[in-house]
């Protein structure tokens, strides 16, 4: 690195803050180990970056893509053993290093001789672990090792079996371990040190929530992880207003939960009682089959009983009608949204059974509303009233979804700006010519970037115990604008047809059209303008996005605009697949470029553990870098040569006597 000519004039304006650095590095000797530190850092290759998309709930398969890190502890282990290990000895060991508990338990049953076993495979866990962590300084490894057993690894991953006079020393700690019985949590360190360390940041492009069973499990998982981040999703966004206590948004949540069978996340994840909903439900559509509320099952290994079904199927229908009187509720609160249009339950005629929609009336397919009042189509009953209020409380007192919900917000935004890539869940609104659309937001019109973090305020502004309480509502009306709205930046559609795909069986009421950005994102001038907006700079800029499913067996290129968008949503819910083709993407960053995996439909956990099977995976290089990339090139590495400036105008300042050493 370049010496900085440092001025007495800049050493005197930084005086204040110099003398405040000089409590960390009271001396000229630990401001220079620290520069010296530093500056071997940056020569350090790139940590790896993984980036996941619209997940639905799929907990098992997002649980194993974290543990295998998209097939890169795989790949790893044959680079070290693949001349001297058989294709099920490395199969084996992967399983141990992803399911380190679950498998140890399968080897106690079968293998008759632990010992070696352990010997055999501490070595080998050594020797993988070691690989791992070579792109760490030892003070970060350090903070990574479990507490227990921190000593023992740090002194195994810097001592070589290699050196005969540390053959002996290595030997006794490994042999000491099994004698003393710890080996088996020995074991179980280091595989999860080795899945920390094969990850060093997460970004998640938004939709954690909705479709599969597992989202709060996902959320768990999250809260506990070492480095995320997540722009969130339509559906993030969703549940975030249910928790908020938008009604329209806990309503839609529940319609969506009911749709698919899918009550674990809201009843076993986040204790919210069902059993009002089931009592109205079975009450007011007694006698209504409910036919075309049946949910839709996509995983026959989760499908309920027939009489589950049926009830799930009056409980839809409940909350679905609800919703829609609710929603219409704020479109006449916010004509500011122009969403009038779709308040439907007013053009809704119960003689011939039809309703007018954009000036053309069509046929029903269910006529049976005994909640609805047709001069006041819009006002919930009695008992949908007192339900929906019952609903909301359970949503506001769940202790479980607001943590969770306060990790969305400590951890989340809008988009992200991570080493030269800007990251959002779904769109930037543009006009036909591709010039950012001005968006009206609480009295003002913003576009790109400016749109952006005026609707983060208004998420935020919603969860502001501090915000005033007239502002504060109004934020929380928003989180349905965000779900729903033709210009929101997380739906950018003509209109949900929500209304039309339960009760019209024409098809062409079913359509809504997407915003000018799904289109004229192919473009890579449109991809440029739009980074330019948001001061995205770099040789090897891009925009990743997840939200629209790639149809890659149609033959859909995920990457796009000459290899400056990156569109990631392959389908991880199982609703997905057969539309896909595949069973998600991830995107890994490494210090020699991006690789983007494209994995098949994961089996099962147990079917991972008990046959060793892995996510069959396939990777596609999408960009390789003319030099391996180190942290002096990323945005850490802007962030230690300030670190490092501000340490030689330090060292400056004791030099000359301008601040005493301690």
């Amino acid at each position: 690195m370049p010496k900085q000519t440092i001025s007495n004039r800049n050493i005197h304006v930084d005086l204040r803050y110099l003398k405040l650095l000089a409590r960390d590095f009271p001396t000229i000797s630990q401001v220079t180990t620290e520069i010296i530190n530093l500056e071997a850092i940056l020569h350090l290759p790139k940590p790896t970056e993984h980036f996941l998309a619209d997940l639905h709930g799929e907990n098992e398969a997002f649980q194993h893509v974290l543990r295998n890190a998209s097939g890169n502890i795989k790949r790893k282990v044959k680079e070290i053993f693949g001349n001297t290990m058989r294709e099920k000895e490395i199969r084996d060991l992967c399983t141990l290093i992803y399911y380190p508990k679950q498998k140890l338990e399968l080897v106690k049953q079968n293998d008759t001789d632990l010992s070696d076993y352990y010997q055999t495979t501490l070595n080998q866990l050594i020797a993988v672990c070691r690989n791992v962590s070579s792109k760490y300084t030892r003070s970060k490894v350090r903070k990574s090792l479990p507490t227990e057993f921190a000593y023992i690894i740090e002194e195994l991953l810097h001592e070589s079996s290699d050196d005969r006079n540390k053959q002996a020393y290595v030997g006794v700690i490994i042999q000491t371990i099994i004698g003393t019985g710890r080996a088996a949590g020995f074991v179980e360190a280091i595989c999860e040190l080795i899945q920390r360390l094969a990850i060093d940041q997460l970004h998640i492009l938004g939709d954690i929530f909705d479709r599969g069973p597992g989202a709060h499990l996902i959320m768990d998982t999250l809260s506990a992880y070492h480095h995320w981040d997540i722009q969130w999703g339509n559906h993030d966004i969703l549940w975030m207003g249910a928790a908020a206590g938008n009604k329209a948004c806990i309503a839609s949540v529940l319609r969506l939960s009911f749709r698919y069978a899918n009550t674990q996340t809201i009843e076993e994840g986040y204790g919210i009682n069902m059993v009002p909903l089931a009592t109205f439900a079975m009450e007011t559509y007694a006698d209504d089959p409910c036919t075309i509320f049946y949910p839709k099952i996509e995983d026959p290994t989760r499908k309920p009983t027939e009489k589950t079904c049926k009830l799930i199927a009056k409980m839809h229908k409940a909350i679905a009608i609800i919703q829609f009187k609710l929603e219409a509720q704020l479109y006449q609160k916010h004509p500011e949204w122009e969403m009038n249009d779709r308040a439907l339950l007013e053009g809704i005629s119960l003689e011939d059974h039809s309703c007018l929609i954009e000036g053309t009336r069509y046929e029903l397919n269910d006529t049976h509303f005994p909640t609805l009042d047709p001069n006041a189509p819009y006002k919930l009953t009695a008992e949908e009233e007192d339900l929906i209020t019952r609903l909301q409380h359970s949503f506001l007192i769940s202790d479980r979804l607001q943590t969770h919900v306060q990790q969305l917000l400590l951890h989340g935004s809008m988009y992200g700006i991570y080493n030269s890539n800007l990251l959002f869940h779904a769109s930037v609104p543009l006009n036909e010519d591709g010039t950012p659309k001005e968006v009206e937001v609480e009295g003002a019109r913003v576009s790109g970037r400016e749109l952006m973090q005026r609707v983060e305020q208004l998420v935020r502004t919603a969860f502001d115990d501090e915000a005033d309480s007239m502002e504060r509502e109004r934020a929380k009306d928003y989180f349905w604008y965000l779900w729903c709205g033709p210009d929101s930046p997380l739906f950018d559609k003509s209109k949900m047809a929500t209304f039309e795909r339960y009760f019209i069986n024409d098809k062409s009421t079913h359509k809504e059209e997407k915003g000018w950005y799904y289109s004229l994102r192919e473009n890579p001038s449109v991809c440029d303008n739009i980074m330019d907006a948001f001061h995205v700079v770099g040789k090897h800029r891009h925009i990743i996005n997840g939200h629209v499913p790639v149809r890659a067996s149609n033959g859909e290129n995920p990457i796009k605009a000459d290899g400056k968008l990156m569109v990631i949503d392959g389908g991880f819910a199982k609703a997905y697949h057969n539309t896909t083709g595949i069973a998600g993407y991830t995107l890994v960053y490494h210090s020699r470029g991006f690789q983007l995996v494209q994995h098949a439909p994961f089996t099962s956990t147990e079917e991972a553990i008990l046959n060793g099977t892995d996510i069959r995976s396939t990777t596609q290089i999408v960009e390789m870098m003319g030099h391996r990339a180190m942290v002096n090139d990323t945005d850490k590495g802007a962030e230690l040569r300030e670190q490092i400036a501000d340490l030689e105008k330090l060292l400056i300042a004791y030099r000359r006597g301008l601040i005493k050493e301690q």
